[in-house]
């Protein structure tokens, strides 16, 4: 089936061709908008054949060298680079990377503000002085029909700006269309780029886990016959679980995020679990003081220029209304 696209209210547009399904919107001069749409719509028409040409390099693990020959399949293979001690293959930032790719047509001048959202992955172009919103929908699995049919309600919200070192975002977990080694319902990367935070948010919601026999796994392949993960048991099922072990199995991957901050790998993330949450530390931002950033408490949003780690106790219900 060849690559579709159409256009939706508020002037944003869907495209789609097989596993891959963006949402774009773009800010600015209309003359420059329509030219950035048509420059990412030619360079989405071919992007899948690219990647499908080279998908058994892209599913083996990465390795101390690079013989992918495509400019996308070649960011995939450096996002995940840093971590190529552990099992991981290119296809872990195989979103991110799309995203940010079709997302270099937008950074003309004219344009203010573009965002491409691959599936909950979001590249992001903002020009000096402009910012974006970003919803967080941390469990899938409490959506309810009435927020399908009319909008999301999300339980919190990132507020990126321009100044900030952050052009990517990415969620990962065991719900959804990810595959997870870990029990985490949701772990919400910001990262330098797209390929980057897609590759982060893997990692760590991989390390959000716990020893429970309860907890469902099954080896990759017999979940999805064309997984990259081979044998290994990614999380098909997770019971609720005491209110302890969630906190450990948090503080696993808090850990994880926390090394991989200290590294310049993310900047932040939140980890979201069975209505227990934990956050990074914000970095300190000298040129940009007062930054807003989920999670939300009753009130004011925090500052999360000067935001310690967040507790591991409040339930998520209260945390992020």
């Amino acid at each position: 089936m060849p690559a579709w696209r159409c256009l939706l209210p508020g002037g944003r547009w869907h495209f789609q061709h097989g596993p891959m399904d963006l949402i774009i919107e773009a800010r600015g001069d209309s003359r420059a908008v329509a030219l950035a749409h048509e420059h990412a719509w030619l360079r989405f028409a071919g992007l899948l054949q690219e990647l499908v040409d080279e998908l058994p390099a892209l599913r083996a693990p990465v390795g101390a060298g690079c013989a992918l020959r495509g400019v996308v399949a070649r960011r995939m293979w450096a996002a995940c680079r840093p971590y190529r001690a552990g099992f991981i293959t290119p296809m872990a930032a195989v979103a991110g990377a799309v995203a940010q790719e079709i997302l270099a047509g937008y950074a003309r001048d004219g344009i203010a503000r573009a965002w491409v959202n691959n599936g909950g992955d979001i590249a992001l172009h903002l020009a000096p002085g402009a910012s974006a919103s970003v919803g967080i929908c941390s469990d899938i699995a409490a959506l309810d029909a009435a927020q399908l049919r009319n909008g999301l309600l999300p339980d919190g919200q990132l507020r990126i700006r321009s100044a900030m070192p952050v052009r990517g975002v990415a969620t990962s977990g065991w719900r959804g269309r990810s595959q997870s080694l870990g029990i985490a319902d949701s772990v919400t990367v910001l990262a330098r780029t797209a390929a980057e935070a897609d590759a982060a948010a893997t990692i760590v919601a991989n390390a959000v886990d716990v020893p429970d026999e309860r907890i469902g796994r099954m080896p990759a392949w017999q979940v999805r016959a064309d997984s990259d993960l081979g044998a290994l048991p990614v999380t098909v099922a997770v019971p609720a679980l005491p209110a302890g072990q969630v906190r450990h199995a948090l503080r696993q991957g808090l850990e994880k995020a926390q090394r991989l901050q200290s590294d310049g790998l993310l900047w932040w993330a939140l980890l979201v679990c069975q209505r227990q949450w934990v956050a990074t530390a914000a970095p300190a931002m000298a040129a940009q003081p007062s930054v807003a950033a989920a999670p939300f408490v009753a009130g004011p949003p925090p500052s999360i220029a000067a935001a310690p780690a967040r507790s591991l106790h409040p339930p998520l219900h209260r945390s992020l209304p």
